[in-house]
């Protein structure tokens, strides 16, 4: 029996972009698929014209919220609302490759809870410039990884059983939601690495990872991340450092990892 996906999308005010997501969704090669799309109270009638470009499409189920939640909130709301047995966000102004699903579905086994994948760093066109450099298979159950340079990120699926045994995506982050969903769901089983390319990631000067403003907020959230995740696994120091006496924890992090020593660890295991 086919397994159902569940494609989320947390949209706002990004129907122009859209566009190019709604393209690479409806020509996938593995089509038992919905798309959930939460709209956080859009400004810009950008929701009125992604329920007109998407109303012949029962697969398309849109929601709106009341007022505007933010990322969390609305990235949390998707999953409540899916019904597919493997999720994946993706988000509205970026894209995913054409046989995305099929590959990732493929790639999810008994034995594992997440399949990721390589991923494309695009200009605003989403012509693709290069790889992300940092993508490569992680080493499972090691309770210090805190996916410190990103290695895990898209084209991120994970199974809905791992997902309900989780508390679910923190609805009070701003940013590093997605950081903050990895870690929850490494700690309920194996991760697996698709090496190859599945995920088109514009960048643009709308880009919410792009924006100086929110620079600090998103490294204020996630050192909250890693605190709470470091509070679930019982760490209370790293590196001989107590956790409570490291301000910024993510900087820190970095530095430690990134010597000669754990940059031949981190290529070799």
């Amino acid at each position: 029996m086919l397994k159902k996906f569940s494609i989320l999308i947390a949209h706002y005010n990004n129907f122009e972009y859209f566009k190019d997501c709604y393209q690479s969704i409806i020509t996938q090669t593995y089509q038992n698929f919905e798309v959930v799309l939460v709209d956080d109270c859009s400004s810009d009638h950008s929701y009125e014209k992604i329920k007109e470009l998407t109303k012949s499409d029962s697969r398309f189920r849109l929601f709106q919220n009341d007022e505007n939640k933010g990322v969390g909130f609305t990235k949390r709301k998707c999953v409540e609302l899916s019904q597919g047995d493997i999720c994946g966000f993706v988000d509205p102004d970026d894209a995913i490759k054409n046989t995305a699903l099929e590959i990732s579905v493929k790639n999810h086994t008994e034995n594992n809870v997440v399949t990721y994948s390589q991923f494309y760093l695009c200009d605003s066109n989403l012509q693709p410039l290069q790889l992300f450099q940092h993508s490569r298979a992680v080493k499972n159950r090691k309770k210090n990884f805190f996916n410190i340079f990103l290695e895990a990120n898209h084209f991120f699926t994970f199974k809905r059983l791992a997902y309900e045994k989780t508390l679910g995506i923190d609805s009070s982050l701003t940013s590093a939601v997605d950081q903050d969903l990895y870690l929850k769901l490494y700690e309920t089983g194996n991760f697996t690495f698709i090496k190859e390319p599945l995920y088109y990631y514009r960048l643009h000067e709308k880009g919410v990872s792009q924006e100086s403003s929110k620079k600090e907020k998103l490294n204020n959230n996630w050192q909250q991340v890693i605190l709470n995740t470091a509070k679930r696994r019982n760490i209370k120091s790293v590196y001989g450092k107590k956790l409570n006496e490291i301000e910024n924890l993510p900087l820190f992090l970095k530095t430690k990892q990134n010597n000669l020593f754990t940059k031949i660890k981190r290529k070799f295991l």
